[in-house]
């Protein structure tokens, strides 16, 4: 389905498109395009008076965009969805799909400064629109700041120990490469530095990108814009966004303070009690897929 090396190698590709129960003639929509694969599979599947309204706020990402009518692409993060859906003409759709994450593209391009691989520009943006960037995290939040995120974000294990290093070192020069804040860090990593720097950088993403305010915008609007019966369908890759998607699944909304509590009526139910996993002969081809997990769940009809 995707261009191989291309952008994106799609992760669960045929589970996450069937827990759509796509109709022939629906509406759906793909939060998070990246390379297309779940786009052209819903293509696929849909009629000629059949919709797809695809969004991904990387611009890059739309070198991949299929020529066809039927697909209404949305340059904006899948937190504003309902408000683009709306601008087309749709106050509720058939289906939704999210592929949660960073793409294998964004990963692979020194110059976003997503990976540890690389020595590039200390980014981290997903929209680059944005303004803020990882190097602004590093120079300008607080020690209480950095010990949040890196604790609550990353699951460092010495991070209040990292957040007062950091902070110690912001008087100096500005940290604005990769291979900067890799030298800077490694007098305070512990355990196996691969792993260490993978948590620092996630954390630092998460917070660049508000990438778990983001979903849980997204899941809200989700159970609004599905029609009855309607299935939403969420990949993600690490444990945070994986419990967001569980728990909103099961009880339908949050209190003042982010915590989950029992909606009288949930607006969603799940399809599958335990997440969809990738097989080992689709880990063998991608490594990355390991950590996927799928989560299906359908529009509750009104009591």
């Amino acid at each position: 389905m995707d261009k191989p090396g291309f952008y994106h190698t799609t992760v669960l590709l045929n589970e996450a498109v069937d827990g759509l129960a796509i109709k022939e003639n629906g509406v759906y929509v793909d939060a998070t395009f990246g390379g297309g694969g779940h786009s052209r599979l819903i293509l696929e599947k849909l009629g000629p008076e059949g919709r797809l309204i695809a969004f991904d706020q990387d611009a890059q990402a739309w070198q991949n965009k299929p020529e066809d009518e039927r697909l209404i692409p949305v340059t904006e993060n899948f937190r504003f969805m309902s408000r683009f859906l709306r601008l087309h003409g749709y106050k509720e759709v058939d289906g939704i799909l999210a592929d949660l994450g960073v793409s294998s593209y964004q990963f692979d391009t020194a110059e976003r400064g997503f990976s540890t691989r690389f020595d590039g520009p200390l980014d981290m943006r997903m929209d680059r629109r944005g303004e803020k960037t990882a190097a602004q995290v590093i120079k300008t939040y607080s020690e209480a700041q950095l010990h949040q995120i890196f604790e609550q974000y990353g699951e460092v294990r010495n991070s209040k120990q990292l957040a007062k290093h950091i902070a110690g070192m912001q008087k100096g020069p500005t940290i604005q490469t990769i291979g900067a804040l890799k030298a800077m860090l490694t007098p305070v990593m512990r355990g196996n530095p691969n792993k260490y720097l993978a948590q620092v950088f996630q954390a630092l993403r998460i917070e660049v990108n508000d990438e778990l305010g983001a979903l849980k915008d997204f899941l809200e609007q989700a159970a609004k814009c599905l029609k009855q019966g309607g299935r939403l369908s969420v990949i993600s890759f690490h444990s945070l966004e994986d419990r967001i998607v569980k728990q909103y699944t099961r009880k339908g909304r949050w209190d003042e303070q982010g915590e989950y509590e029992e909606a009288t009526i949930p607006p969603l139910h799940p399809i599958n009690q335990k997440p969809i996993e990738p097989t080992e002969e689709e880990i063998k081809r991608n490594p990355r897929a390991r950590s996927a997990r799928l989560r299906v769940a359908e529009k509750n009809q009104p009591t």
